[in-house]
């Protein structure tokens, strides 16, 4: 029997990492410049926050460990907003083509925090366990199986955090000033210099504040499993990159998309263990279903959320359409 509040939290929180990412490519695409480095900032975002934490705990004492999930995670923003300076600098500033710079950045980040995992931990898989907001919890509960412990799950800070990022990303992108500026620089950037919009601030602005977010997704990953390991981002950044296809573009739309990501991944995972529970003999008075079970591909299991993630996209090609000037650097009319 499938339990609806097990499934329901665990598919929030596989989104979460997705949600974060596509977020990420929302605002920057929406200012104009395509953004396929949301694997890369991921992957710094995670090693940045278990390096830091990690770091934290080992050398400024017990006094400090408290802090050192909060302070990680300010860390990986950081190093998110950099890696995002990089990509706006080549895009915006030096018009190289947004693609490239994009897949740079993301081997770069493999790269580097591979090299670094074997400078600071002497290992090529893991680092050491780090502090992580895994233990902060909001209810409490005598009975172990009180249904209010799951909702922990869901009221993870992180979480919390990217619903905060989204009510206030659609605020920001449809209820400001600086959010129709951004949409503007997107759209006709020609128009917006001529109504004395500074194309390249916006754009800038976009890329950073897209990188931040996007690195949020990091975090949550290395702090859900109290560590780091090599490319755990395994291609989430991808996925939120569909997400926020599908999601044409919009904050709440792409939330959408990456629930449904989390669902069929969740989906997933219960689809093995219920794969496990058949082969393991349980049904005897139903061999053919016991048979199938046993010999269904694990791997056909696991490919089950991009195989969703396929059929998805497939069915809304022509029907998204991106910003206008998606992609295309602007060049200042002189004279």
């Amino acid at each position: 029997m499938i339990n609806l509040l097990a499934l329901g939290t665990s598919t929030v929180r596989i989104s979460m990492p997705y949600a974060a990412g596509a977020l990420g490519g929302t605002l920057s695409e929406r200012g104009g410049v395509v953004n396929i480095a949301l694997e890369g900032l991921m992957l710094s975002g995670a090693f940045t926050f278990a390096t830091t934490s990690w770091w934290i705990q080992k050398h400024w004492g017990a006094d400090w460990v408290a802090y050192a999930p909060t302070l990680g995670l300010l860390a990986a923003v950081s190093v998110g907003v950099l890696l995002s300076l990089l990509h706006a600098l080549a895009t915006v500033t030096f018009k190289a083509d947004n693609i490239i710079s994009g897949l740079a950045i993301n081997i770069f980040s493999l790269g580097a925090t591979n090299f670094l995992l074997k400078w600071f931990f002497n290992s090529s898989s893991n680092s050491e366990r780090c502090p992580s907001f895994s233990n902060w919890t909001v209810f409490s509960s005598p009975d172990p199986k009180s249904p209010w412990l799951a909702l922990n799950q869901i009221c993870h800070p992180l979480i919390l955090l990217t619903l905060v990022m989204f009510v206030a990303s659609n605020i920001l992108l449809f209820r400001t000033r600086f959010g129709l500026r951004l949409r503007s620089v997107g759209e006709n950037p020609q128009a917006a210099d001529s109504l004395g919009v500074n194309v390249s601030f916006y754009r800038y602005m976009g890329v950073l504040l897209g990188g931040a977010c996007a690195s949020v997704g990091g975090v949550w990953l290395a702090s859900d499993q109290g560590l780091f390991s090599s490319n755990m981002t395994n291609g989430r950044g991808y996925i939120a990159l569909a997400a926020m296809i599908i999601g044409k573009w919009k904050p709440w739309g792409a939330a959408v998309a990456c629930l449904i990501f989390g669902f069929a991944d969740a989906v997933q995972n219960r689809m093995q263990i219920f794969r496990q529970t058949l082969s393991g003999g349980d049904l005897a008075n139903l061999p053919w279903l016991d048979r199938i079970a046993a010999e269904t591909p694990t791997q056909l299991i696991q490919a089950f959320p991009y195989i969703v993630t396929i059929i998805v996209i497939a069915g809304l090609i022509g029907r998204s359409t991106p910003p206008a000037a998606d992609g295309i650097p602007y060049e200042k009319e002189r004279g």
